[in-house]
């Protein structure tokens, strides 16, 4: 198989690298400033940062990982699975740590707790600005890539949280209640965890070999079908390589000229589907050898 192919990620390498660097720089000093200040939401967005800047070094690494040459011959399809799984990396830090706020959150109930409220105020704006450049940066690849949409999702929820640092500063500030930090960095956490089920969702889809998003099986047997020549479709399987790339085999019944038919049926699968890659299997309307698979 041929991988020539530009996959998704790959041509958004350049938004990943930018946000790598913007994010990169800022987190040691959100860092140090909640471990100084004792906040809460602070920490919580600065352990998000720490998950942007892990995910999106993953991220790069499998975008280049992902376009290396197999010199091993046995890696048939490629290194591209690479994205997915820095993606599945993305989802088990976000899950990481919104459960460790959640237990330090646990740990605050009813202890006092001291915050500093202008360290967080000044960070939390910074932060704010340094998140919505990034989030701009990857959104242009986040509908192509599930790679860039890892990230993205990431830079989504580190924005959101920068937005709960400003106002948790906010409310402590005018009400001298330092409750009001372990409160936002709980609804934080929350929100967090949904965006990482839902990126969790796919990247299972995508392992577990099912029909990519927006393509119906009985519809693309129902097309092959309608191919001239062709009497019946059969083993069918389609699923997706990696972001952009998706592929498909099945065998064609058919009583015309294979190649005829194998030339329209690859282009009803890449003009109708987008597959961008077809493994098609041509026979004859009375061949006994071939009983179908059974799963």
């Amino acid at each position: 198989m041929s991988h020539s192919h530009t996959h998704a990620a790959g041509r958004h390498r350049w938004r990943l690298t930018i946000a790598f660097v913007l994010v990169g720089a800022f987190f040691v000093l959100e860092l140090v400033t909640a471990l100084s200040s004792g906040s809460l939401a602070l920490l919580s967005d600065a352990g998000h940062m720490a998950a942007d800047v892990v995910t999106l070094g993953a991220a790069l690494v499998a975008t280049r990982i992902a376009t290396r040459k197999d010199t091993t011959g046995r890696r048939t399809y490629g290194s591209y699975r690479a994205e997915v799984f820095a993606s599945g990396l993305a989802v088990l830090l976000m899950i990481g740590v919104g459960v460790y706020i959640g237990v330090e959150a646990i740990g605050r109930i009813g202890v006092p707790a001291a915050v500093a409220s202008t360290p967080m105020l000044v960070v939390g704006l910074i932060a704010l600005v340094v998140n919505v450049a990034a989030m701009f940066l990857l959104r242009g690849g986040a509908t192509e890539s599930l790679n860039v949409r890892g990230a993205y999702v990431e830079v989504v929820a580190d924005t959101i949280g920068s937005v709960g640092v400003i106002v948790a500063a906010l409310l402590v500030r005018w009400t001298g209640q330092a409750w009001w930090d372990t409160a936002i960095a709980v609804a934080i956490v929350i929100f967090v965890l949904v965006r990482a089920v839902s990126l969790g969702r796919e990247v299972l889809a995508v392992l577990g070999q099912q029909a990519p998003s927006g393509v119906e099986p009985t519809e693309m047997i129902q097309a092959l079908r309608e191919v001239p020549d062709v009497t019946d479709v059969h083993d069918l399987h389609v699923w997706t390589l990696t972001s952009g790339m998706d592929v498909a085999t099945a065998h064609l019944v058919t009583t015309g000229e294979s190649a005829a038919v194998l030339g329209a049926a690859a282009e009803v699968l890449r003009e109708r589907f987008s597959i961008a890659h077809a493994t098609l299997q041509v026979e004859g309307p009375a061949n006994p050898t071939c009983e179908g698979t059974d799963w």
